[in-house]
């Protein structure tokens, strides 16, 4: 495996770093403000360098499909079965029916745990994305996302609510007219929800992974 430069490294490590924390890559523009680079071909550059060396795969050139193959030199690989959890895939749910999901899942997947913030995934679970409402934040129809269970949620996470008997993934931003439910995508407008009409149990997690089949 050829040897990174510096600054190559210091790029993998970020990644890494950004996954293990948030559950998915950053951006080229994070990647520029914490590297100090100003341009995306910059940063690009460094990218192209990484895959080039075998260290880096990513999807048509987008930065949220980042994916690390190895760890920088010098860190210690695992092989440890431990370092594996099962998580299971629950489907379409409702809050009433997400305990019996949980129990009865569709289908399971197994991940490291740098994906899911290094979580042993007692209290996580798997839904398939329906729909482009998430694509900017690096959330595409057929993906997985991995949510942790719980009921409240800070402002500008990524949450799955319950809207009506549907399940939606949306950013959390409550605000005075009501809860706002956030797309990523320039073409769809928020979901508000009066602050009258919103249960606690609407909630049904925030999104701590990602993950992506490739058939």
């Amino acid at each position: 495996m050829q040897k990174l430069t510096d600054r190559q490294e210091m790029v993998l490590q970020y990644i890494q770093a950004s996954i293990a924390d948030r559950g998915y890559p950053p951006t080229l523009r994070e990647i520029g403000n914490h590297m100090g680079i100003r341009s995306t071909n910059g940063v690009n550059d460094h990218l192209r360098a990484l895959e080039r060396k075998g260290y880096l795969t990513r999807e048509d050139m987008k930065s949220r499909a980042l994916r690390p193959t190895m760890p920088p030199p010098g860190a210690a690989p695992s092989n440890d079965n431990s370092e594996m959890v099962e998580i299971p895939i629950v489907g379409q749910v409702a809050a009433g029916m997400l305990q019996e999901a949980f129990e009865t899942p569709e289908d399971t997947v197994q991940v490291d745990r740098l994906l899911l913030g290094g979580s042993r995934g007692q209290d996580i679970f798997g839904l398939k994305v329906n729909g482009d409402s998430m694509i900017n934040a690096g959330i595409h129809s057929g993906d997985y996302v991995f949510v942790r269970k719980q009921l409240e949620a800070s402002r500008g996470e990524i949450v799955i609510a319950l809207v009506g008997e549907e399940a939606t993934c949306k950013y959390f931003y409550p605000e005075a007219d009501g809860i706002h439910l956030r797309p990523a995508n320039d073409g769809m407008t928020d979901i508000v929800i009066d602050r009258d009409d919103w249960r606690s149990t609407q909630i049904l997690g925030v999104v701590v992974g990602l993950y992506r089949r490739f058939n």
